[in-house]
Parts: structure tokens; sequence; C-alpha cells
């Protein structure tokens, strides 16, 4: 098949998807769509809830495995939208859509480049493709859920939004619970602990504190206070009570568990993790899918926001057509010419390669 004939395919595919909603957990209707992609081309694929995988028609078990993945899934529109978000209109060499840009164009693009390779009985290594669900909340039923159904996987290639640069590096998520405990009492009189003015401490420490080790791709670690709240509504009471919520960014030059133990050892307050599963990840310059990008002119990065990497535990680099900023825009878009350079780029890319 034609690589012409296969940027057809992914465009028409991606129109679908756009007009087909897919909000997180709700992805049933593109699952199908994956799905019936798959029926027409004669190529077996597994479902489990969402999440639509196959694998290359020559498998062999002696050979290493690359794994294609992307998501299906969306965000809800942004308010600002003045299109329809459901309707894939084509302008000035722009598709519209919810999900074109984070991530459609990247999903039809390594399908097709599987369909691609799907039938060549002389790859130095396997290929499995999976569209997978609930990437943008960070779901459980998303690809976590089917890495053991999966063949060992030894290099994935995540499908986002990079202008098909290569994000060699990312940085984990953990999202801290803080509680701060004083003493309820009367405002107009002097008794009570203020427990908004216990927090203050450690409201500046996590404003102020640098870690000392700085990684080379993502920088160092980024601490914000994001919401701060009080269960006390009345104007003349004393909260006994403060709860605020801590967004860590951390790059792979610590462990979730190791920026966890500094933080606690260093604050007065209650800290407890909502998850430790949005991991940091890199991959070495001198890893062959990176010479090969390089060799094709492509520039490498650490990219500060997060995907389905943070839950994929092998090597891998996010690379796809598009732009970042463009993600969870209102009007979101991609140039149709991205998905031809999508395609292009990840066939190179796997034709260069020999791990």
């Amino acid at each position: 098949m034609s690589n012409e004939q296969l940027f057809q395919d992914a465009l028409n595919l991606l129109q679908q998807l756009i007009a087909t909603p897919s909000l997180s957990r709700e992805e049933q209707g593109t699952a199908a769509l994956l799905a019936d992609f798959l029926k027409e081309r004669n190529i077996p694929f597994q479902q489990h809830l969402n999440n639509v995988w196959a694998i290359n028609q020559h498998f062999d078990a002696d050979k290493p495995t690359i794994l294609l993945n992307s998501h299906h899934d969306t965000v809800k529109p942004n308010p600002q939208y003045i299109r329809d978000p459901f309707a894939p209109t084509i302008e000035d060499g722009k598709l519209y859509g919810l999900g074109s840009n984070d991530a459609g164009g990247c999903l039809v693009s390594l399908l097709n480049t599987f369909v691609h390779f799907y039938h060549r009985d002389d790859l130095h290594y396997n290929i499995v493709f999976a569209g997978t669900a609930e990437e943008e909340i960070s779901g459980k039923n998303g690809i976590e859920c089917i890495l053991d159904q999966l063949p060992k996987i030894d290099l994935a290639i995540v499908g986002e939004p990079t202008k098909t640069d290569l994000a060699i590096a990312e940085k984990g998520l953990m999202v801290l619970d803080c509680t701060v405990t004083g003493k309820v009492g009367h405002a107009a009189r002097e008794e009570g602990e203020n427990a908004l003015y216990k927090a203050l401490p450690d409201l500046e420490w996590f404003k102020n504190y640098q870690f000392p080790k700085v990684s080379e791709t993502l920088g160092p670690v980024k601490m914000s206070v994001t919401v701060i709240n009080t269960s006390n509504k009345a104007h003349n009471v004393v909260p006994a009570d403060c709860t605020f919520v801590v967004d860590v960014r951390v790059p792979d030059q610590y462990s979730l568990e190791e920026v966890l133990d500094i933080i606690r050892s260093h604050v007065a307050c209650e800290v407890k993790p909502r998850s430790m599963r949005m991991r940091s990840s890199s991959i070495p310059v001198d890893h062959p899918i990176v010479q090969a990008g390089l060799k094709l002119g492509k520039q490498t990065y650490g990219s500060p926001t997060t995907s389905d990497q943070a839950l994929i535990p092998v090597t891998s680099v996010k690379i796809g057509p598009g732009d970042s900023a463009r993600s969870h825009s209102a009007d979101e878009f991609i140039y149709v010419e991205e998905i031809r350079q999508g395609i292009d780029t990840y066939i190179q890319l796997l034709e260069m390669i020999n791990i």
C-alpha cells in the first residue's frame, strides 16, 4: 500500500473519530471505529474494555517488540469553542474538531504505520499497535490494564503531538493532599489555633524550596500549591483545619518516593499522595531510535506534560504530528499535512532502527 493511500485512510478515519464523541470513560464508539478499521483490512485484533490492539502478522517471540501506542479519548470541549467540536471540517489545510490534535492525528498515523508494516516478514522486531482509553484522566482502564495482555515490550513509541520532534524525557506527576490541624475558637476572642496561619510556613516552603538535583532535559522538580480549603464556612470561627493540594512535577533525577520523603522531612503538615503511578521517563540519547530521529533532522527535548508514557514501564519515546500548544484549546485543529508527515516520520524511524 502506498504512503498516499495510508494518508487518505488516516485522514478519513480521523474525521470519523472526531464525529464520534469519546470523552474519557465513554470511548465505546471510537473503540468500535478502530476495531472496524482493522476488520476491514483482515487484521486480527483484541479488545479489552475500550482498548484495541493488534500484533504484526509474522510475530516472532525471539525478536524484540515495539509498541505503537496512542489514545482515542478526549477531554470535554473547551467552553470557548465557536465551531461544533464534533464536526470534522477541513478549511485552509486545517482539520478542525475535538481530539484532532490531541491525539487523533498521532493515533491514525501510528495505526496506518502499523498497517504498512503488518505483512512484512523481514523485520528485525515485532510491532504491536494499541489504541487506548482514559489517557486524559490517567485512568486505570486504559493502557495500564492491558499491559499484562501484550507481548513483552522492549520499546514504546507513544503518539502525542510533538511537531514530530522527539520528547526523550517526561516529568512524572504526584498530587499531594496536605492537612494542617489547629483548634476551633471564636474569631472575636483570643482563643483557638488558626490552622490557616499554621499552614503558612509550609505554603512558603512549597513555594521557595529548590531540590538540589536538576535534570539536564527536564530541569528541576516543580511544586505548585493549587487548591486551599477549610471545613469552616462561618466568618467568625477560627478554622481548626486547613487542607491544600500540591501539584508536583518530578524529573528523571528523582523517584516519586525520594521526593515524597524530602517533602515530609521539611513540612509540619500531614502529606498523603493520591497516587504514585505517574512516573518520570527518559530514553538515552544514544538509543537507536533517538539517533535515527537526529539523522532525520528532528530535535530532542524534555516534555513538561504527562502522557501514557508514565504508565508504560519500558524504554519509551514520545513523538507525533501536531502541536502540544493546541491541545485542549478551543476550535482544536491539526494541519492535514501534519498527518502525512506523521506517517512518513514513523515509517522512516522504524525502517532505520534495529533494536
